[in-house]
């Protein structure tokens, strides 16, 4: 199985917090769409190994990507290493995206900082034909980066609307009741597990959207300039 796009996170829910609507923008606009997860979690101070793949396969049923997968290296220790890279390079290359959607190399959380790292230098090397896999060399024509937490403040490049699909996106995220809010789950509590973060899902959408007059919106960001042949492929807006 090929994609068009493939987004890439640190832990399950990474994507889906960051990109969740734009995945399924994605796929309603006919791209193809997968999901990468590099570790499994199991650091996390909630829920089990197992818990987490059931509700990181139950969002992705949610979010219509074609493919979800697990890189297995080891949280609280991803690094951009040459074993690492050799971990991730199979994965680009067997599934063959045009598009990356990975961290951004800002992020507070040093797995994210470090992924943006390693996934940008994969991509790199998954070109390399002299680094021999089971699947043909292949690197993405295009990266963007996205934040989980949309807590940036420095100005996007992009912002996807995904207004249509907001709705579906927050019913995917309710698929982690062991990570997210959810006052019958019994655990340790957590910035993401607060009330106040699953509020500030709805209002950090609600905030990019309003940059681009419309509902809800999700930030992307890229490196250097974005070149176009007319303006009209910047859209309506």
């Amino acid at each position: 199985m090929t994609v068009d796009v493939l987004a890439i996170g640190a832990h399950p829910d990474d994507v889906d917090l960051g990109v969740g609507g734009t995945l399924l923008q994605l796929a309603a606009q006919g791209y193809k769409t997968g999901i990468l997860d590099l570790t499994q979690g199991e650091l996390s101070s909630r829920g089990t190994v197992d818990e987490r793949r059931i509700e990181a396969q139950n969002a992705a049923d949610l979010l219509n990507v074609s493919i979800r997968e697990n890189a297995e290296l080891p949280d609280g220790g991803v690094d951009n290493t040459p074993e690492q890279r050799l971990k991730v390079i199979p994965f680009i290359r067997k599934l063959k995206p045009k598009i990356l959607l990975i961290h951004r190399a800002s992020d507070r959380h040093p797995d994210h900082r470090a992924a943006a790292e390693l996934c940008r230098d994969a991509n790199f090397f998954a070109g390399v034909s002299s680094i021999k896999t089971d699947s043909d060399p292949h690197r993405a024509d295009q990266v963007y980066n996205y934040n989980p937490y949309s807590d940036d403040e420095t100005p996007p490049q992009l912002v996807m609307d995904i207004s249509p699909h907001f709705e579906q996106k927050m019913q995917a995220l309710v698929a982690y009741h062991s990570q997210l809010h959810n006052p019958h789950y019994e655990g340790p509590k957590t910035l993401i597990s607060s009330p106040e973060f699953w509020d500030g899902i709805s209002k950090r959408s609600a905030y990019w959207g309003n940059r681009i007059k419309a509902d809800y919106g999700e930030p992307l960001y890229c490196e250097g300039p974005i070149g176009i042949t007319s303006f009209t492929e910047l859209g309506k807006r």
